[in-house]
């Protein structure tokens, strides 16, 4: 009997598209194979709660299972048929014929009724597409924002490859059609679902499109202004900094962010951070011993 993909999931019959993801999430954080070596009970229950997912995290699946057209598996439930379901064809009924019931078993078209019954069914059969398989994959946070070729190996040892849209987010995912399991029959094979993990970067950060990014600039770029290199997701580009910029101003690179579907880009900010040399320098120390500051305190907003 077919576990219900909501209990496997954790989840109520009401619950969200958005519910439903986290309990996914959730719950393959626990129980992925990788975080779980040689934990066969890990892996069966991994492999049931990827096979929930799967089915109610697709809104034509989840209508058709809320209706018990198809069981937590996917499989179609077979439709009991009767001679009722063909009452009125062909300008003839057994259920409003005044013959009644009394000459039905020598009504001449009793096996093409069967026949086409089973015949229907076998065919649909036939035709019924393979099941998805659910893989998870790891990008870098530049090769989910610049995208590209990936690779996953399977556990049969041959790769499966994947092409990364520009601009891949944290939990996406991506359907490989044809690449799932082969149909039984003749209907065509299932799709591959790539789940996607950012890992993170250690200074670029992003919200939505925007790329965000903490940039240290000396005393004396601080001060007197300068051209400067600033990284960015495709490389370096040159920018300015203002004369006399304090801690916390924010530079804008328009179009350096994150690629969109419509083909644009968001921006990257750049935040300027001002740093003292590491080593302690005399020189400076006996000019700032020296120099009179104006008469107006960085802190005069604080009422200090």
């Amino acid at each position: 009997m077919a576990v219900d993909p909501y209990t496997t999931l954790g989840v109520k019959k009401d619950a969200t598209q958005d519910d439903i993801q986290k309990a996914y999430r959730r719950l393959a954080k626990k129980l992925h194979p990788d975080l779980n070596p040689g934990n066969k009970v890990a892996e069966d229950k991994f492999k049931e709660v990827a096979a929930a997912y799967d089915l109610l995290s697709d809104p034509d699946k989840r209508a058709r299972f809320d209706r018990g057209e198809i069981d937590g598996s996917g499989t179609e439930r077979p439709r009991q048929q009767y001679y009722r379901d063909f009452a009125d064809q062909d300008g003839w009924s057994a259920y409003t014929s005044n013959a009644g019931f009394a000459d039905f078993g020598d009504y001449a078209g009793t096996e093409d009724i069967l026949s086409e019954i089973f015949g229907r069914q076998g065919r649909a059969a036939r035709r019924r597409r393979g099941q998805d398989v659910r893989y998870h994959l790891e990008l870098s946070f530049l090769d989910a924002v610049n995208g590209g070729k990936q690779s996953i190996v399977l556990p049969d040892g041959t790769t499966l490859d994947v092409s990364i849209p520009p601009g891949t987010r944290d939990g996406q995912i991506l359907r490989l059609k044809g690449k799932g399991r082969p149909a039984s029959g003749d209907g065509p094979p299932g799709d591959a679902l790539i789940e996607i993990t950012l890992l993170p970067h250690p200074y670029f950060t992003r919200k939505g499109d925007d790329i965000y990014l903490d940039l240290p600039i000396s005393l004396k770029e601080a001060v007197l202004g300068a051209k400067i290199r600033v990284p960015t997701p495709i490389g370096t580009v040159a920018a300015t900094i203002p004369k006399w910029s304090s801690t916390g101003r924010v530079l804008r690179l328009k179009g350096r962010g994150v690629p969109r579907p419509d083909g644009g880009k968001g921006d990257q900010y750049v935040t300027l951070k001002l740093v003292l040399p590491q080593k302690p320098n005399p020189e400076l120390e006996r000019f700032v011993a020296k120099w009179q500051p104006a008469a107006d305190s960085p802190r005069q907003f604080m009422g200090v």
